[in-house]
């Protein structure tokens, strides 16, 4: 979903089938799970970090991760990345405050609905954050874990996606950040009681602009990432 909305970004703004390049490079999940079930950021973080070198090796200018959780290990302490890369819930958090949201749900793993990736980013924007009861963050976790990672998309998770995020509507959030890289392929716009705030595709959107110039190349290359004053882009 990443790719293609970037891909798609250009053929918008520079005509038929032109983007700027892309380089993937993609490290299997399953080399890290039992460090993500034993809290150790940092073994996570040194295969990210291997990425990001590989990338820099091939000739890129910044990186992008679309991957949420992996943001709480690429903050863990450690030399600098290889290259500069975009922060997600900086990504997410900056959009939400230019819609003038106020407070926002958040739905993503239980790695990350655990720590303090999104209230710190949404904070910073001066918005409050918002996550599912303790139950209902495992249901959001096994259902990401052994549904929709794995291309199944059933009636049954969208009702209890939609539920929660009805949850969040009755606390007066205005909005809900999807803050998993497949839940936007199961909640919709037309199915979600709040406005959605899709972190794949912002972030997609954000690399394009980086890439044609829109955008200042990212700073960020280690540590938890701290806005800049007046970095809402309004």
């Amino acid at each position: 979903m990443c790719f293609l909305t970037f891909c798609r970004r250009g053929f918008e703004d520079l005509g038929p089938h032109m983007h700027p390049d892309v380089t993937l490079d993609c490290v299997a999940m399953g080399h890290s799970m039992q460090a993500w079930e034993d809290g150790d950021h940092p073994a996570i973080r040194e295969v990210l970090a291997t990425s990001v070198r590989r990338l820099a090796k091939a000739g890129a200018d910044f990186f992008v991760c679309p991957d949420n959780t992996a943001h709480l290990a690429l903050e863990a302490p450690g030399p600098e990345l290889a290259l500069p890369g975009l922060h997600i819930a900086e990504v997410v958090a900056e959009r939400a405050a230019l819609e003038g949201r106020r407070r926002v749900g958040v739905l993503g793993t239980k790695y990350l609905m655990g720590g303090t990736l999104y209230p710190r980013a949404l904070a910073a924007h001066g918005i409050e954050c918002r996550l599912p009861e303790a139950a209902d963050r495992l249901l959001v976790d096994e259902i990401i874990f052994e549904e929709l990672v794995n291309g199944v998309f059933t009636d049954r998770a969208r009702r209890e996606y939609v539920r929660i995020i009805e949850g969040f509507e009755a606390e007066g959030c205005d909005a809900v950040a999807l803050v998993c890289t497949e839940i936007p392929l199961l909640i919709t716009p037309e199915v979600s009681p709040l406005p959605t705030l899709p972190s794949t595709t912002l972030l997609a959107s954000a690399a394009y602009e980086t890439a044609t110039g829109k955008r200042p190349l990212p700073t960020w290359r280690s540590g938890p990432f701290h806005p800049e004053p007046g970095s809402d882009r309004r």
